[in-house]
């Protein structure tokens, strides 16, 4: 297979005209060259460049290429863990766009006797929206206007003329979501994630890391209460270790995987996935999707049940929110590179609650950063 020619626009979005697209591949396939030679021992000494991770731009796929979609839950893992009920983690996570860190981040709409009538989700990472603004401001408007509220203005996005990805209409859970802006929510960490889970990991022993749990606390990758980041990681990893080089499928991005709809029920008894409908992205790369009953049928999205609860909050539904990324697969069993044998250093904290189980593992960082934009 010959090289890409270039990265197209996350979802196949038509928003940039050819200038735009070309500004796109460049902001993308820059960060990826980044992601490979990564970050200078000097800083992270556990670390390195990548060399089973590639640009499809620089390097061709071969023929024995093989796409690995990978899926996890929308629903962020942590609040399972820190709160006590149900209900409890549901309204914790409608009440901050803070707390939805898988990737996913949604907003609720409600009418004014307090159903929810719509409830919107995203999975845009905020780089396409800030290369966006800086080349097209009129399209930003323009998308906002359409997707949030015809009520937005220019001056509500923009401030001295700089994008605000945290403008009022893109900063809560009850007046919109146009893109994803949780800190650790980027296209950026996206690309950093899959490309450090391409380095293989060996213990002192000489076993290999296979584990989700044991990989990123070793690498150090992302956060190991998340349901994205162990993951990612450890589906990446296991193709590394089929000495595979590895990249992100073009488009590069995050997408909506499925909703699934077993055990919903409707007033009328009509499909409750009928009501989940994808506005934007092609259909193989959806990156925008509303919750909504269609005005005609007369009741709302608070009367649809899940597991005979009514729904009351937006997160209810991101429980059965799938969201996925696509990695590529190729030259199985040609790569040369070697295993690390290192692993991030123990912090104080974890020395302090008592030695590693395992004697190479050390307690989970957060260097799962966006990179520059």
């Amino acid at each position: 297979m010959p090289t890409l020619d270039s990265y197209n626009p996350p979802g196949n979005l038509t928003d940039f005209d050819e200038g735009g697209r070309r500004r796109w591949h460049h902001w993308l396939s820059c960060r990826i060259d980044e992601a490979i030679l990564g970050p200078s021992p000097h800083r992270v000494p556990y670390d390195g460049s990548r060399p089973q991770f590639y640009n499809a731009t620089r390097t061709p796929t071969s023929d024995d290429a093989m796409h690995a979609p990978v899926t996890w839950t929308a629903f962020p893992r942590r609040l399972h863990k820190d709160t006590s009920s149900d209900k409890e983690r549901w309204e914790l996570a409608d009440s901050s766009r803070g707390d939805q860190d898988e990737y996913c981040e949604w907003s609720v709409t409600r009418n004014p006797d307090n159903e929810i009538t719509q409830v919107t989700f995203t999975c845009e990472g905020p780089e396409y929206w800030e290369l966006l603004a800086d080349y097209n401001p009129a399209k930003v408007l323009e998308l906002y206007q359409t997707y949030v509220s015809p009520k937005v203005t220019e001056d509500d996005l923009f401030i001295d003329g700089v994008y605000n990805r945290r403008n009022q209409w893109n900063n809560s859970t009850t007046r919109g979501a146009m893109h994803l802006i949780q800190g650790s929510n980027t296209l950026g960490a996206e690309i950093e994630l899959a490309a450090a889970a391409t380095v293989r990991r060996r213990r002192i022993d000489g076993r290999e890391y296979t584990g989700a749990d044991e990989l990123i606390e070793c690498a150090g990758y992302g956060k190991g209460d998340r349901n994205s980041d162990p993951h990612i990681g450890e589906s990446v990893n296991k193709l590394a270790r089929d000495r595979a080089d590895i990249t992100l499928t073009d488009p590069v991005g995050l997408y909506f995987d499925d909703l699934a709809t077993d055990g919903w029920g409707t007033p009328d008894d009509s499909d409750p996935k009928s009501c989940w409908t994808y506005l934007r992205g092609d259909a193989d790369h959806p990156v925008r999707a509303v919750y909504e009953v269609p005005a005609e049928k007369g009741f709302t999205v608070s009367n649809i049940t899940i597991g005979g609860l009514p729904i009351t909050t937006g997160a209810q539904i991101a429980d059965y929110i799938t969201i996925k990324l696509t990695a590529t697969a190729c030259r199985f069993g040609k790569s040369t590179a070697q295993p690390r044998t290192d692993c991030q250093p123990v912090t104080e904290e974890a020395s302090a609650s008592g030695p590693s189980s395992s004697p190479m593992v050390a307690a989970p960082s957060s260097r799962r950063t966006s990179g520059p934009v």
